[in-house]
């Protein structure tokens, strides 16, 4: 039972109190008797120095959990909203003040724009949270990050001297921009496939150039992380990105995460194409008429979708890389079995127990309807139709 608070370090036993009630879960009525047991039992001076320790003392162990600040911003999106990001933003900025200079917050909005002597619930009343809000905030705050599981560490990615071109990079981007936005699927098709041929082409090109390099090659990591619904559906789609562009991807099946694994350049191309495949599936499923809003029918299409994106992207690789061949000799073959050898060692690393997860479909209209998008964003890489 949950006493009075008593008094020497009320700080203390005021983040304790946030902490013991944060691990009743983060139900709206949990959080909502957690917040009236702390405005009863703590005393107002003390509860937003207790909420600072609390929180920061539920963040500080996930870095030697393999969590990095992005990833936590990440769950905390998905599991509390979009509304709280900010306040997750905000922690993680108050966490970084405590670190070493060379601590990163990349892909983090992250900085500490109010008094620092001040508490954040401070802060969080100039973001419009009422005093209950903040506290709740708070809790949920503290429940969410007191349950995360731990993850492989992420090894630093180490810099691409053959990196993809900045200028190859925009147009990538600009041409993938286009494919989503589009209406007539002949022109998304086309946009798609160009995309897809200069990222092949410009991935294959670096690796002839480093075959000449005397350093060992080594493989980088990336996570992504996807949005609910048929989560486990989008993870198919990845998959197949990733292996047809000489990665590994690994579903964690207690996140919506999925962590890819290969060259830096080829992780390049797995997160453009995925993020605009999915986009362009979302489109095509949204307007794929009678029947199409059931879930089954949903999940049979992403899964029938990923599966015949994975088939041409494996078609327009090995084009890709015969063409390559035949304009570099046996140059390019070791290069690209030594980057295979160091996916899969690091794979094995990261994940020693790694095990195949298999997929049913029972709605064989969405099969059927997932396939001929599929076909609509082919990625053939045809360079007829693609010529400037």
């Amino acid at each position: 039972m949950i006493g009075a608070l008593m008094s020497r370090d009320q700080v203390a036993v005021a983040a304790s109190l946030i902490t013991e009630l944060a691990r009743g879960g983060v139900a709206p009525d949990a959080v909502t008797r957690a917040v009236a047991l702390l405005a009863e039992r703590v005393p107002p001076a003390a509860l937003g120095p207790g909420a600072d320790r609390a929180l920061l003392d539920a963040i500080d162990p996930l870095w030697d959990r393999g969590w990095t600040p992005h990833d936590v911003v990440e769950v905390v999106r998905r599991r509390l909203g979009s509304a709280t990001v900010p306040l997750a933003e905000d922690l993680v900025a108050a966490d970084a003040v405590r670190r070493p200079a060379t601590w990163s917050t990349a892909g983090v909005e992250a900085r500490v724009w109010w008094d620092d002597a001040a508490p954040m619930l401070s802060a969080w009343a100039v973001r419009g949270l009422t005093g209950a809000e903040a506290s709740a905030a708070v809790v949920r705050l503290v429940g969410t990050l007191l349950v995360l599981p731990a993850l492989p560490a992420v090894p630093a990615e180490e810099p691409d001297a053959t990196g993809i071109d900045p200028r190859v990079l925009a147009r990538v981007r600009g041409l993938l921009a286009k494919a989503e936005s589009t209406t007539f699927a002949e022109e998304a098709e086309a946009l798609s496939a160009k995309a897809q041929e200069l990222m092949a082409r410009h991935a294959l090109a670096a690796a002839v150039v480093g075959a000449d390099s005397p350093s060992v090659p080594t493989a980088g990591v990336r996570r992504l992380w996807l949005d609910a619904p048929y989560v486990s559906a989008k993870s198919s789609l990845v998959h197949q990105v990733a292996v047809a562009n000489r990665c590994r991807a690994v579903g964690l099946t207690a996140l919506d995460l999925v962590t890819v694994v290969g060259h830096p350049t080829d992780l390049d191309t797995v997160e453009l194409l995925t993020t605009s495949l999915l986009v362009q599936a979302g489109r095509a499923m949204a307007g794929a008429g009678p029947g199409s809003r059931t879930r089954s029918f949903r999940h049979a299409f992403l899964l029938s979708y990923a599966t015949r994106i994975g088939e041409r992207l494996r078609e327009a690789g090995a084009a890709a890389e015969a063409a390559a061949r035949a304009e570099s000799g046996d140059a390019l073959l070791p290069v690209l079995a030594a980057r295979g050898e160091v996916v899969e060692r690091t794979v094995s690393e990261l994940f020693p127990r790694l095990t195949t997860k298999r997929f049913s479909v029972g709605n064989a209209a969405g099969w059927r309807a997932g396939r001929d998008a599929a076909d609509a964003a082919s990625l053939r890489v045809g360079r007829e139709a693609l010529r400037e």
